[in-house]
């Protein structure tokens, strides 16, 4: 039977194309919040209400998945917002089978990039026919004929059929909160929107009187309440105090347990009601040991739904106990227990993660979908206080058919007309492959294939070269051989001799740029600054001013030193090389030599040859 009082829909785009701007002002005008409550949430007008995360909020991105309730009419649309970075499509590729339509947003100058493919493909794969948002029209340099052919030709090029290929199509300003499906029609709100939504996006078929089964696509945690399990009711009913037995994914094993309080979704929250039906998403407390992907059932009948495929990593890093002698100083160094713990409270929500042995009892493998996956995390243990090092971030190589392959990525670059030779250059020797260039209103839009590793401190290098406004983006392409070559720093560093404060007549004379200023403590082997020279060199950082008894006016010397550069934790991760850590505390971020005596480099220099 089909469920019309209930419509599942979620909201893909490429990142920065203005999704979750768009769902703010659907909830504006819902009609279910005073305008006062809803600011009260950001603490201004202007701020993103399901951005709710404080890195989502200071990075302009959105990391998690969250779900909403809101009513038009007596419909209830449960509102799904999802990441637009490729680097978290995990989140993507389980939250759409919580759906049964999509909003897909474009951009009105941008057009279709690298992550409107992937969420479009990954969409028409759990059989979604999108309703196609063509965003910001308001823009000056809007091109919406042109951009609505480039979509049509992206759906014929993903495998659309012809039903999905005749997609209905809105025009919207998330900003402005208005939209329309005719440009000669002036927009006035987002009536038509909410229109689409129950003309559009089909209500869910569903069985109520079949025995249950709802499947886990995302876990919380609560303090008072334990572990939350998120999913969808695909069949029959769950409701409160009910005995079930959970089917595992993995293994399919299950086991027994019972549901304490069901929750549904109403407005930016949720409430406990007494029992969700077949075609609705909720939420269940009381199952501690379920995990993504495993199946709800009832105690005498555990039938697994379909498992939920989640695509590789393609990145690994070494995390490891801090080891440094400022260890301790500015928050709460893990042991190695306390480490592995952390990891797989995390591995429990983010199933795009793997978590492996390293070769030490200290150290651990972590992969993700790429540097900023990874870097959320490390920012997210940072922020809770933690101190840990990392090591370089590499690409993981796989064989297939006894050659080696590695991933690749299709890369998309913006750039104002007069710099896009400095992007080719840059690109190119770094064995990129150019596919196409594209001129628009002084703007170039550069296209290529490069590999995965190719892409780890290039975003510092384009800025650099582009003076800050080239925008890069970037999508897991496919497995392809591994290219000879290997991608490495031009420049040496200089490395601390002592462990003391930096002194500006110690560093008045030396050439290149300094990461640290006067004043600031520093410890043998610690990365303090970076040279001309190919080889690294130790540098004393730390001497005082000798004393003398010249005191005539201009007889004395006076330091003038530079401001030091600053990194910020992916910038840190992409400059350092194989023999190098980065150091993570609450209160600082520094790059470090893995043997900090250099008498260990030295005897480590000559293992490796």
């Amino acid at each position: 039977m089909k469920r019309n009082d209930i419509r599942n829909v979620a909201v893909i785009a490429h990142v920065d194309h203005g999704k979750t701007t768009l769902v703010d002002q659907m909830l504006r005008q819902s009609g279910l919040f005073r305008s006062e409550e809803l600011d009260k949430l950001v603490g201004g007008q202007h701020g993103l209400i399901m951005d709710s995360n404080d890195q989502e909020r200071e990075r302009g991105i959105t990391i998690l998945a969250k779900n909403c309730g809101i009513r038009i009419g007596d419909v209830k649309v449960n509102l799904i917002d999802t990441p637009g970075h490729a680097d978290f499509g995990g989140e993507v590729e389980r939250i759409l089978r919580m759906a049964d339509g999509a909003f897909l947003l474009v951009d009105a100058a941008e057009g279709p990039l690298p992550q409107t493919r992937f969420v479009l493909r990954k969409a028409f794969a759990v059989g979604l026919n999108p309703i196609v948002i063509i965003n910001k029209i308001d823009r000056p340099d809007a091109r919406i004929p042109e951009v609505l052919s480039l979509i049509f030709d992206l759906f014929i090029e993903v495998g659309a059929t012809d039903e999905q290929a005749d997609f209905p199509v809105i025009y919207a300003s998330g900003r402005r909160g208005v939209a329309t499906t005719d440009l000669a029609v002036e927009p006035k709100d987002l009536r038509p929107l909410f229109d689409a939504i129950l003309t559009h996006v089909p209500p869910p078929y569903v069985d109520e009187t079949a025995p249950l089964q709802m499947q886990v696509m995302a876990l919380q945690y609560s303090e008072f309440l334990g572990k939350i399990a998120i999913g969808r009711v695909f069949a029959g009913a769950i409701k409160k105090n009910m005995k079930v037995s959970v089917v595992r994914q993995a293994d399919g094993s299950n086991f027994p347990d019972t549901v304490v309080q069901v929750l549904e979704f109403d407005r930016l929250g949720r409430r406990e009601v007494d029992e969700i039906r077949a075609g609705d998403v909720c939420a269940v407390v009381g199952i501690d040991d379920a995990e993504i992907g495993d199946t709800i059932c009832e105690p005498d009948r555990p039938r697994a739904l379909p498992p939920l495929t989640i695509d590789e990593p393609t990145l690994d890093m070494l995390f490891k106990v801090n080891d440094s002698p400022f260890v301790s100083k500015e928050g709460k160094p893990l042991t190695s227990r306390e480490l592995r713990d952390r990891l797989d409270r995390e591995l429990q929500h983010n199933i795009a993660l793997r978590v492996a042995p390293g070769e030490r009892e200290s150290e651990f493998i972590v992969s993700g979908r790429g540097l900023l996956h990874l870097g959320v995390l490390l920012e997210t243990m940072r922020r809770e206080g933690s101190e840990l090092a990392v090591g370089k971030p590499r690409v993981i190589i796989k064989e297939v058919d006894g050659r080696k392959q590695e991933p690749y990525e299709h890369l998309v670059v913006e750039v104002p007309n007069d710099h896009h030779n400095s992007v080719m250059r840059l690109v190119l020797e770094r064995q990129g492959e150019f596919q196409r260039m594209e001129s628009h209103r002084g703007t170039t839009q550069v296209e290529f294939y490069i590999p995965a590793r190719s892409l780890i401190g290039l975003r510092t290098k384009m800025l650099t070269a582009t003076q800050g406004t080239a925008i890069m983006h970037h999508n897991f392409l496919e497995y392809r051989p591994l290219k000879g070559g290997a991608l490495g720093r031009a420049t040496g560093v200089y490395i601390s001799k002592n462990t003391a404060k930096v002194t500006a007549y110690s560093v008045d004379g030396l050439a290149g740029t300094l990461f640290v200023a006067p004043g600031e403590d520093v410890y043998e082997g610690q990365v303090v600054g970076e040279h001309g020279r190919d080889k690294d060199m130790v540098v004393n950082v730390t001497d005082p001013k000798p004393l003398t008894n010249m005191r005539a006016s201009g007889s004395d010397s006076k330091a003038a030193v530079k401001p030091p550069a600053r990194f910020s934790m992916e910038m840190a991760l992409e400059y350092i090389e194989d023999d190098e850590l980065v150091e993570v505390t609450p209160k600082a971020i520094r790059m470090r030599k893995l043997y900090l005596k250099e008498a260990n480099r030295k005897k480590f220099d000559r293992q490796k040859v």
